[in-house]
């Protein structure tokens, strides 16, 4: 099992120091689903949501988060992101309990000492939060569910994808 680097030997948590680590292109993509009503979906596929244009709110908020996670994750690294890209799909084929939903894919990048999944989880879920907090007035039942890493390139433990034995 791998070492837990937050905890100092005295068992404290800490900021990992990575001054001694090689700066490397690092690109991390997480995503996350929001499952909604039908009706829900299609006020905002159509534009009929009283607050405005959806997923470009939810794009530019996923952005502002990826931009400001060492303020939210008490450890995280300050890192100067290269980029954030953020894309949206439709699942239309309603679950078990008949909703619908948006998928987010937000993928974060930098050249640096440290990974940018951090960032990555972060906008993939404010993405999710702001499309719910533009929608539920018209659907309280929202939920948001599986937000994950997708993968990881970058530092020496190189390439990790989901589905990965490690």
């Amino acid at each position: 099992m791998d070492k837990l680097t937050h905890f100092s030997e005295a068992g404290r948590a800490r900021m990992v120091d990575v001054s001694e680590k090689a700066s490397t292109q690092r690109v991390a993509v997480a995503s996350g689903v929001l499952r909604m009503q039908i009706a829900t979906l299609e006020r905002i596929r159509t534009g009929q949501v009283a607050k405005g244009d959806v997923l470009t709110v939810a794009d530019v908020g996923a952005v502002m988060a990826a931009k400001r996670t060492p303020d939210i994750i008490p450890m995280c690294h300050s890192i100067a992101l290269s980029g954030v890209e953020i894309e949206f799909s439709e699942i239309v084929e309603p679950d078990a309990q008949g909703c619908v939903g948006i998928k987010v894919v937000a993928t974060a990048s930098c050249v640096g000492q440290t990974g940018v999944e951090m960032e990555a989880l972060c906008a993939a879920n404010v993405a999710l939060l702001t499309i719910y907090d533009m929608c539920k007035a018209i659907d309280r039942g929202m939920r948001i569910e599986c937000v994950q890493l997708e993968e990881k390139r970058g530092g020496k433990s190189g390439v990790w994808k989901r589905g990965d034995s490690k």
